[in-house]
């Protein structure tokens, strides 16, 4: 069956960024860096989940490419935590591809030692669509879903949630405001995808995020061990 002339354009695509995101994987394995891909939909705490965790991992040294549609408020929140912020703004597309990634790489080779860094988190546009199906280097994907986007959207958005490697719920301090069941949102995102590893969180109270901090630690150890054997 001959494809459509949308489907082969699609797949080319998605090849050719693919093969951006390797070339930039290449990079961070290189200078030793993991790299974590952020994704969640607007409004879902990415940011803040950011600026927690960059206050609980004081001990690393990380950069963070901020990607957004328009404007740099994101990033100067996150430039107040004294670490290098590399902004892109994406225009009218809604997320984050190998290609604008590449470009915040070399920035941040010329204005930094990227060697340097243990960590680079890529926050990516809110989408729930688009930034699970365009790779940009990274070795783990980390999704957030808020309890305020209900329990349905694993359901209704099952791309970003079978891909992820950590599922974060995230605003739990709103649960009891809110006619939401958070063994219900679990359910639903095993159905999508058993074996991720989910978290519930509030970057307001801090309930969680030890448990998260600790596993991203953990993470980036089997990361670096992984560098290693293949040395």
């Amino acid at each position: 069956m001959h494809q459509t002339f949308d489907a082969a354009l699609e797949m080319n695509l998605l090849h050719a960024n693919q093969r951006g995101a390797d070339h930039n994987r290449a990079h961070f394995d290189e200078w030793g860096i993991t790299c974590v891909n952020l994704m969640s939909s607007p409004g879902a705490g990415k940011t803040q989940l950011l600026e927690s965790t960059l206050e609980g991992l004081k001990n690393l040294k990380i950069a963070v490419i901020e990607g957004d549609m328009t404007t740099e408020l994101d990033a100067d929140r996150l430039r107040q935590h004294g670490v290098p912020v590399i902004a892109i703004n994406t225009g009218r597309s809604c997320h984050l591809d190998s290609k604008m990634v590449a470009g915040g790489l070399h920035q941040l080779q010329h204005d930094y030692d990227p060697a340097s860094l243990d960590l680079v988190v890529v926050e990516n546009v809110g989408n729930l669509v688009c930034p699970a199906e365009f790779e940009v280097g990274e070795h783990i994907k980390v999704a957030l879903l808020s309890v305020t986007e209900g329990e349905d959207k694993p359901l209704k958005y099952p791309v970003m949630f079978r891909e992820a490697d950590c599922l974060l719920i995230t605003k739990t301090d709103l649960t009891p405001y809110l006619d939401v069941n958070l063994d219900q949102i679990e359910a639903n995102i095993r159905q999508i995808n058993p074996n991720v590893t989910i978290f519930r969180v509030s970057a307001k109270t801090g309930d969680g995020l030890e448990s998260w901090l600790e596993w991203l630690q953990q993470t980036m150890t089997h990361q670096a061990n992984r560098l290693q054997l293949t040395v």
